[in-house]
């Protein structure tokens, strides 16, 4: 039996080539908010997902399921049971959609108000934080670039 050769030990890591993909340098940041996000909208009982969809109802009453589903990428299978759920936490209420017979608005009940009014102010203080590094320019030219990349109209 031949003696083992010990590993090479790795004292710094090189992350330089991912450094140069847009992928994880986006990845990175995104878990950067989180991180703070998660935390901070616990008190509210809204995970990210959930807070962009209260968010939009706050902003677009009557908005429709498709609506959310088409602006938020997210799949309707998983949108109806988080739309259950809100509405079982008597945050958001359906109504019939005044143009289409098939279709229900969604609107914020009194107490999704409430909240979404504190939980939106608590991720502006959260998201100002987090983009102390970045001056306003700095911050406005990263958000219209990160909108390039994902937005396709």
């Amino acid at each position: 039996m031949r003696p083992r050769t010990p590993a090479a030990a790795v004292e710094k890591v090189d992350t330089a080539f991912l450094e140069t993909l847009l992928g994880y340098n986006a990845r990175r940041a995104a878990l950067a908010v989180i991180e703070e996000f998660l935390p901070a909208m616990a008190p509210y009982g809204l995970r990210p997902v959930e807070f962009s969809v209260l968010s939009l109802i706050t902003h677009n009453p009557g908005i429709t399921s498709r609506q959310l589903c088409s602006t938020l990428g997210i799949l309707p299978p998983n949108l109806v049971g988080m739309v259950g759920a809100l509405e079982k936490r008597e945050l958001i209420v359906r109504k019939p959609h005044p143009r289409d017979g098939r279709a229900f608005g969604l609107h914020l009940a009194p107490a999704g108000q409430k909240l979404m009014r504190d939980a939106e102010q608590t991720a502006a203080t959260l998201e100002a934080n987090v983009a102390s590094r970045l001056t306003p320019v700095e911050l406005r030219t990263l958000i219209r670039l990160l909108k390039k990349v994902y937005q396709r109209d």
